[in-house]
């Protein structure tokens, strides 16, 4: 069983530490919760001045640390005689780049510890346990059930942390189908690009642990009390939930960009429709013109009489012409 001896660095403050600092004062970022015997320790990007304190107060699988330091592990869970160890993805949006990123969670699970290793920011993660440090009855209601409910917590506010972020996506392909038919077909094709992009990330982040959690659902009994099983399932329903959402507006954003792109066809043969029509009735002014500027004796040469004639007869056959076009809706 892993050595648990209680953590040496219980900070009022989010502490941010460079774990490349040469100083000999660097302390790793390390926080932690406990109430009745158990503990949540979280370890935010962890560096190597935090791997190794991890090391040093755990015997965890040597591959389980690889594991920690890779930044592209695929979602898993591996089973051991006394603990577990987790690896999640979620969706988490990058302002600097304006799109969707993955976010990696490591999680240790034990009989009396749990242990969540995000290496980026997770919102939801970091606001679970700030709200269990600042507040006694958090803590009571979140660790006295053991640490397979605490662990339960930390998955679902992580997934229920996926549905803002799909009701944006829904709203703005709501926003691109309306600017659709105000005639911005030109100008959203951006849009579409990259609301196309935001669901194609989501569902890469999603899809591979869908099998994970249906394994974590198995092993679950070993750190949840038997009446609580149903809460594992309540995780598999909120991921199989997000998967419709999102197979749901891939199918509508398809959907967008064809209309789209039938609309563009659309306007674009409307114009291809009124320069024909407009060449086609200025040939026959032009046959005309043609014949009459031949370097050669023609009919009324020299007379402006005949000028005249032959000026009318045009514009009689361009009204003509117009109005035969727009009676059949040509033009």
């Amino acid at each position: 069983m892993p050595n648990l001896p209680k953590p040496r660095l219980r900070r009022s403050g989010r502490t941010r530490v460079d774990p490349h600092a040469a100083s000999p004062t660097a302390e790793p970022n390390v926080e932690t919760v406990e109430h009745g015997g158990l503990r949540w320790i979280n370890i935010e990007r962890p560096g190597p001045l935090d791997q190794a304190w991890l090391e040093e107060h755990f015997e965890f699988h040597p591959l389980d640390y690889e594991d920690v330091r890779s930044r592209n592990q695929r979602p898993k869970i591996d089973e051991y005689p006394d603990y577990l160890f987790v690896v999640l993805h979620f969706p988490v949006f990058d302002k600097k780049v304006g799109r969707l990123n993955t976010a990696e969670l490591d999680i240790f699970i034990g009989p009396d510890y749990l242990i969540t290793l995000p290496n980026v920011e997770l919102p939801p993660v970091e606001y679970l346990f700030e709200r269990c440090r600042g507040s006694e009855q958090m803590r009571d209601e979140l660790f006295s059930k053991g640490p397979g409910y605490l662990l339960y917590k930390v998955v679902d506010t992580a997934f229920d942390y996926c549905f803002p972020m799909l009701r944006k996506i829904g709203n703005k392909l709501d926003r691109i189908e309306e600017e659709i038919f105000e005639g911005r077909s030109q100008e959203i094709v951006r849009d579409l690009s990259n609301a196309k992009q935001e669901i194609i990330n989501f569902r890469k982040i999603i899809r591979p642990q869908r099998s994970v959690l249906r394994d974590l659902e198995r092993n679950k009994q070993r750190y949840l009390a038997a009446d609580m099983e149903i809460y594992f399932d309540d995780i598999i329903d909120a991921s199989e939930r997000i998967w419709d959402m999102l197979e749901n507006y891939k199918e509508v954003v398809d959907g967008l960009e064809d209309t789209n792109e039938s609309v563009l066809s659309h306007r674009l043969n409307d114009v291809l429709l009124v320069l024909t029509s407009v060449s086609i009735v200025f040939l026959p002014l032009t046959l005309i013109a043609s014949i009459w500027g031949m370097n050669v004796r023609v009919p009324g040469e020299g007379q402006i009489g005949a000028f005249w004639i032959i000026i009318g007869a045009m514009v009689a056959l361009f009204a003509g012409m117009v109005w035969f076009f727009r009676r059949r809706r040509w033009l």
